[in-house]
C-alpha cells in the first residue's frame, strides 16, 4: 500500500508497529507526545490521538493520563503473533491455489488421452 493511498493516522499506526517489529521501540518505550508525533508527521493531534486509539486497541501502547503512551510488554509478541498468522493464512491460501491448478492440469491431460 502506497503512502499515497494511506489515511494519515494508518502511516503512523504502521510506522510505530515498524519500530516496534524492528525493536527500535521496545516493552516500556515512552513514544512521543502527541504534538511531536503531530510536527513529525504533518497532521493535525486529532489524526494522532486516532493512531493511538488503534495501537491501544490493538494492544500494542497503553497510556497514562498526563505520562503519555508507552509500549506493552507483549507488543513485540503480538506482532510475531500476527505475523505468523499472516504468513499461515498466506500459505494456505497458496496451498490452495496450488491444489485447485493441479486439478485443473489433470482434467485437461485426462480430455487429452481421451
Amino acid at each position: 500500500m502506497s503512502h499515497e493511498a494511506t489515511q494519515p493516522y494508518q502511516r503512523i499506526v504502521q510506522d510505530v508497529r515498524d519500530k516496534i517489529r524492528s525493536g527500535q521501540f521496545t516493552a516500556g518505550h515512552k513514544l512521543p507526545s502527541t504534538r511531536e508525533l503531530a510536527d513529525t508527521y504533518a497532521v493535525a493531534p486529532g489524526t494522532v490521538q486516532r493512531a493511538l486509539t488503534e495501537l491501544r486497541a490493538s494492544g500494542l501502547i497503553y497510556s497514562h493520563q498526563g505520562l503519555g503512551s508507552f509500549v506493552t510488554d507483549t507488543a513485540g509478541a503480538t506482532l510475531a503473533d500476527s505475523t505468523a498468522d499472516s504468513t499461515a493464512r498466506i500459505l494456505k491460501a497458496l496451498q490452495e491455489q496450488v491444489q485447485d491448478l493441479t486439478t485443473r492440469i489433470e482434467r485437461i491431460e485426462k480430455r487429452h488421452d481421451d
